[in-house]
């Protein structure tokens, strides 16, 4: 249920990058709890003295296993000490993989403890629910999945175009490096980011070449012509398209040549991204490539 500044105001819009200090504490808080009540002990169980059964989550051996796989993490998880870079995203796709509901089926008296069976399917759910709430409330652009892997939002905009798009273009490399754009950009981790702008530019250079035509200058001509029969507008996309493909030879998007422009900055890699996805959608819409 939303909050009542969230009925009044609307919901904070989610433009960070980056896992702030109160995002930090309710992530650590949501496995804590979790870590207590015996969530993770399916996974990494502390069993009954007398064999009977798991009764919680051995944290010890969790903590041993974080720390095998995030060597940045510390052990047992500060809420004070937020983790750099991308580790907490890490952190939270390792808790979702290994959490389960726990459910009592029986009491040992004599150690005053429970005995749990685990409910994986209704445990990630509500682990998950827990998570994008921390991002949505701290204006964070991730979101976990159900498939247990955190992704990046992009702009709203941008975002209802990506998740709509439907890529038939009866070219398979063309819908493949189409659909692999997609999913690279969605990613939270920026290298994977960058990968998903090149294969958006690898597809923008097959795209050209889609229609019949004796070179590449007419194939683009053709499905231009395609886009808009008005003269000014087809002007426009022409001009668009020459600019964006001399973007892609000048910046270090598809060449790695020396002497090429670096897009460093994240903000840079969204604005041509949806610069160049804008074109290519209403290409394919116009020549009946869905889109």
């Amino acid at each position: 249920m939303p909050y009542f500044s969230e009925r009044v105001l609307g919901a904070a819009p989610r433009t960070i990058e980056e896992i702030t200090p109160g995002a930090w504490k309710g992530l650590v808080a949501a496995i804590e709890v979790r870590i207590r009540n015996g969530s993770f002990g399916n996974s990494f169980p502390e069993q009954c003295p007398d064999g009977r059964g798991v009764t919680g989550t051995d944290s010890r051996l969790m903590g041993d296993a974080i720390q095998g796989q995030f060597r940045h993490l510390t052990w047992p998880l500060n809420a004070d000490e937020r983790t750099g870079g991308f580790q907490a995203l890490d952190l939270v796709e390792f808790c979702y993989e290994n959490v389960a509901c726990p459910r009592q089926y029986g009491h040992h008296s004599f150690f005053g403890h429970d005995h749990l069976a685990f409910d994986v399917d209704q445990g990630r759910t509500e682990f998950r629910e827990d998570v994008n709430k921390v991002f949505a409330r701290n204006g964070l652009a991730f979101n976990l999945e159900e498939n247990g892997q955190v992704v990046r939002l992009a702009s709203p905009v941008l975002s209802e175009a990506l998740s709509s798009a439907v890529f038939t273009t009866g070219d398979l490399k063309l819908d493949e490096l189409l659909e692999t754009a997609r999913v690279k950009f969605l990613s939270h981790e920026p290298a994977i980011r960058q990968e998903g702008l090149e294969k958006l530019w690898d597809a923008w250079e097959r795209l050209k070449t889609i229609e019949p035509g004796k070179d590449k200058r007419e194939s683009v001509s053709r499905i231009l012509d395609k886009a808009s029969s008005e003269l000014t507008f087809r002007g426009l996309l022409e001009e668009e398209a020459r600019a964006l493909t001399d973007v892609g030879n000048s910046f270090m998007i598809r060449h790695t040549e020396t002497g090429k422009t670096p897009i460093s900055r994240s903000e840079h890699v969204d604005y041509l991204f949806h610069r160049l996805f804008a074109i290519i959608r209403l290409l394919l819409r116009s020549s009946g490539r869905g889109g």
